[in-house]
């Protein structure tokens, strides 16, 4: 059945215009089903409402002018299959963007291939194409295949019913719809199921997908369920699935690494073991949902788009998403990036995505995922554009992509049907992987009644999911999340510590103050960065502390350029030497590390961070100018400018040292992470970059310095009684030989120290 849309063109026509100056249109809008929007530059004249017509004949019920805005009510419906068009006077023809009218439908039935009781039932939503065919192929790359001619239903559900049994064989969808601006049906391509639950990929930039049809059978979880850790004991590690295993020094054989089975293997010197060993109790995965792995050609005039920053023609972070519901298929074991070849044949990814959070769960370990739903894939066959490019994306006037998340397409996650398909895919990687919590890639593009849901809906799931916002996108807004139940990733306590850029932005560690920080907001953040106190925060769970992330430089080499012993733009030819931390290097890194973990909130650390991990461009087959440089942004580089190296770790294994003392604190005294329960005094203090603070809680007392100023040595006086430090600027003191606490505490420049009052 077709729906009540059809293609007409509306011709309003002004016999006596006088408001030239006034019909510049900004935005003209179908906003319901006989309602037209159009907004002008300036006011438009009162005459317009005596000499509109709409040809073919519509008969007009109402024209109504508020300000700049010129409403159009019909007794007839518009139609959505095909183009409208206005025109006022003599001006050229203005599109009718199909917009609000758009909200009218939605349906609960549940979308993508779905058994029924005796019936396989597939289900996509389009509600403005004219038809929809299933394409049933035999294999994954052969040209056999039949179709299949779908029904829509009022809602703009296309349906087929079949008692056949696919099982093992691959699918996707045939659409055609309107033509004309801006839209992008095209019956030529067959794209993937957005629902899919696994998909075999084509490794070239359109990402070419077809849809494989798993079995019914149920992985064996042996009782595994969701870690319960509340938000404020996190201690994330934010890593990418590959670079924790694909560097020679992981240990493990050729062919074995890099994928979900290589991270949890127990015998290697990386992956779980060495997570294991740091003491974290979650990770947090960069995007694994099923993402376009290569961009477009490098510098190829014949490319959509002409490539000339990425000459690796790789994306190797994942921030360009494909396919909500599907594990990415290249950490899969046997997986390959090599040109033309396919990657999920069998959907052995989905087994072992699993495999690895049940392993890490015996671990202790939560896993929370980096996903990505502000914005797709910007060159791939992605299926939302070809379903229904102005249902599923927000758009500018003249029809092409918004790009406020600077990747050339962003999501319409207002749309009821697109805000579906994120809930459930939200609530799928809980219920289908055990996944324990998300972090929301530029949050901000995600509107505040989609991000409601998400919390409500996840919450009611699994009470202690972890939900945390990259509070960006448009603009910067950690209080609107916070006051949604949010957590976020606090920014600002970064930029305090470390600063903001290591040239001309340079924080606490350096002895300086960078932007709108001073005293009052360094022991702000220690005190959880509470909006009561000039933060952001209503609760101190909600502020994700952290010092580094995949972004910009790591905190190694920032500290490295910051000090002004490591030139970013000139060429390293030594990583040894360039990754060993000099006496100060070592001496801020402790200090930052210190700062960051006696903060009171959750915190993240980024895979290295904790041995000052250096981003060397590594020399590769491909050309790269830039080989040998320190690398600010390396989303593209699938070698071992990204991998961990182990030995690397074991150059700055005294700082490796640190920062498993200073998590193993952290974790044996809740005081650190009590938030409003624990009670802080801040002493005073001539110098700025001198915090001293006494912190209780249930009876238990602590002293904690932090010494920011880089030249100058202070004498603390310890406090009465008995006293044993348990950090200094060289350690922190195993917990089994307590050292006592001399009565001077010497707090050398850029140290800090933990005093712990004796029992």
């Amino acid at each position: 059945m077709r729906p009540y849309f059809t293609s007409i063109f509306i011709l309003l026509t002004i016999s006596n215009l006088i408001f030239a100056q006034t019909t510049n249109v900004e935005w003209a809008k179908i906003q319901g089903k006989q309602l037209v929007e159009v907004t002008f530059e300036l006011n438009p004249s009162l005459s317009i409402k005596n000499e509109l017509q709409i040809e073919p004949f519509i008969p007009i019920r109402e024209v109504a002018i508020r300000g700049k805005t010129l409403s159009i009510f019909t007794d007839t419906p518009f139609r959505l299959n095909q183009h409208y068009y206005l025109k006022i006077g003599d001006i050229d023809e203005v599109f009718l963007v199909p917009d609000a009218i758009l909200n009218s439908l939605y349906s609960d039935k549940s979308m993508g291939f779905n058994r029924e009781g005796e019936w396989n039932v597939f289900r996509i939503f389009a509600p403005r194409a004219m038809w929809v065919r299933l394409v049933l192929f035999e294999n994954h790359s052969g040209p056999d295949r039949r179709e299949f001619i779908m029904n829509q239903d009022k809602q703009g559900v296309w349906q087929l019913y079949t008692k056949e049994n696919w099982t093992g064989k691959y699918y996707g969808y045939r659409l055609w719809g309107p033509t004309g601006e801006g839209e992008m049906f095209d019956s030529t391509i067959v794209v993937a199921d957005p629902y899919s639950r696994a998909v075999v990929t084509r490794n070239e930039y359109q990402h070419r997908a077809r849809t494989l049809i798993l079995p019914a059978a149920q992985f064996n979880w042996a009782g595994d369920g969701w870690m319960q850790i509340p938000m404020r004991d996190l201690i994330i590690y934010e890593m990418h699935v590959r670079d924790m295993t694909a560097h020679p020094s992981s240990g493990l054989p050729v062919g074995q690494k890099g994928y979900y089975k290589s991270l949890i293997r127990t015998d290697q010197n990386g992956g779980l073991p060495y997570i294991r060993k740091l003491g974290v109790n979650a990770v947090e995965l960069l995007p694994a949902q099923d993402f376009a792995n290569i961009e477009v050609p490098y510098k190829d005039n014949s490319a959509p788009f002409y490539n000339t920053w990425n000459p690796y023609e790789r994306n190797h972070w994942g921030y360009m998403t494909s396919y909500f519901f599907a594990p990415e298929s290249y950490y899969a074991t046997g997986g390959t990036m090599e040109g033309g070849r396919y990657n999920g044949i069998d959907g052995r990814q989905v087994k072992e995505f699993k495999e690895m959070v049940k392993s890490l769960h015996r671990n202790g370990i939560a896993v929370l995922m980096d996903v990505v739903y502000n914005h797709v894939s910007q060159y791939d066959y992605n299926p939302f554009k070809y379903i229904d490019k102005f249902y599923y994306f927000r758009l500018k006037p003249d029809c092409s992509f918004e790009s406020v998340s600077g990747c050339g397409n962003d999501f319409n996650t207002k749309r009821p049907m697109a805000r579906k398909m994120i809930l459930e895919s939200i609530k799928f990687w809980m219920q289908e992987y055990h996944v324990d919590g998300f972090r929301f890639d530029l949050a901000l593009l995600i509107d505040k009644e989609t991000c409601r849901r998400i919390l409500s809906e996840a919450r009611k799931i699994n009470p202690s999911t972890i939900i945390i916002a990259e509070p960006w996108g448009g603009g910067y807004d950690p209080d609107g999340f916070s006051d949604l139940g949010w957590a976020s990733w606090n920014d600002q306590i970064r930029n305090g510590i470390k600063g903001q850029n290591p040239h001309d932005g340079l924080g606490f560690i350096f002895g300086k103050f960078q932007g709108q920080n001073n005293r009052k907001s360094l022991e702000r953040y220690v005190q959880g960065s509470l909006r009561r106190m000039g933060g952001q925060y209503t609760d101190v769970a909600h502020s994700v502390n952290y010092l580094e992330s995949h972004d910009d430089h790591t905190l190694g080499d920032f500290i490295r350029i910051g000090l002004g012993e490591v030139n970013e733009h000139q060429r390293i030819f030594d990583t040894n030497k360039n990754v060993r931390l000099t006496p100060r290097q070592m001496a801020s890194n402790k200090l930052a590390a210190l700062y960051l973990f006696t903060s009171q909130g959750p915190v993240m650390i980024h895979e290295g961070q904790e041995f000052a991990r250096s981003k060397v461009i590594a020399e590769t087959s491909i050309p790269d100018e830039n080989f040998g440089k320190i690398d600010h942004n390396s989303y593209n580089k699938d070698n071992e400018t990204n991998y961990i190296d182990y030995g690397h770790a074991t150059l700055n294994s005294e700082l490796l040292e640190y920062y498993r003392g200073l998590i193993r604190i952290r974790k044996q005294y809740t005081a650190f992470r009590a938030g409003e329960e624990a009670k802080l005094f801040f002493h005073d203090s001539n110098d700025p970059f001198l915090l001293i603070y006494n912190l209780n809680y249930q009876g238990e007392y602590f002293v904690v310095g932090l010494n920011g100023n880089p030249y100058q040595q202070y004498e603390i006086n310890r406090p009465h009684g008995n006293w044993n430090l348990l950090v200094d600027g060289k350690e922190v003191y195993p917990e089994s030989q307590p050292k006592k606490a001399p009565l001077k505490i010497i707090v050398p420049p850029s140290t800090g120290f933990i005093l712990k009052r004796a029992n």
